[in-house]
């Protein structure tokens, strides 16, 4: 059992805590208390970044983090019945920053590297759309295939 475990040994929180991650604010009622990590149900986990809890670990897409749940761990805890998943934990594994301000009880958890690098891989650019001059809409897929120049130009 690692330290993070053993740091805490009552239930949840009534207090809660605000998590801000890709655009959203997700306020999550109930947080097992810990100085140091964020630690939230299995259904939190999945609203604040889409990974979910299955038999095998935390998976979001193809990306799959093992997690016994079968044990007390740095990752995975059962108090009173319940598991709770180490939020903070799980995004040391993955690289993703955060920061916390614990007396406003808010974290902010940053890209997860990870998930972007298929895209970086591709150097492929996502696609968007613009008007142009006529009032078409005009999308970068519109050219896929196709050599296109971007050209931007700003007044100021």
């Amino acid at each position: 059992m690692g330290l993070a475990a053993v740091l805490f040994t009552s239930g949840a929180d009534a207090a809660g805590t605000t998590v801000l991650y890709n655009d959203q604010i997700i306020a999550i009622d109930e947080v097992l208390s810990s100085p140091t990590d964020l630690w939230v149900s299995p259904e939190d986990l999945t609203r604040i970044n889409g990974f979910v809890l299955k038999p095998e670990g935390a998976c979001l897409e193809e990306l799959c983090i093992p997690i016994s749940q079968s044990e007390d761990s740095d990752l995975f805890v059962r108090r009173d019945g319940k598991g709770w998943i180490n939020v903070t934990e799980l995004a040391r594994m993955v690289q993703q920053p955060f920061l916390s301000d614990t007396d406003a009880a808010v974290w902010s958890f940053g890209a997860i590297p990870l998930v972007r690098r298929p895209f970086l891989e591709s150097a492929i650019a996502p696609d968007f759309a613009l008007t142009d001059r006529k009032g078409k809409v005009v999308r970068l897929s519109d050219f896929r295939g196709k050599k296109v120049l971007i050209m931007t130009w700003a007044s100021w």
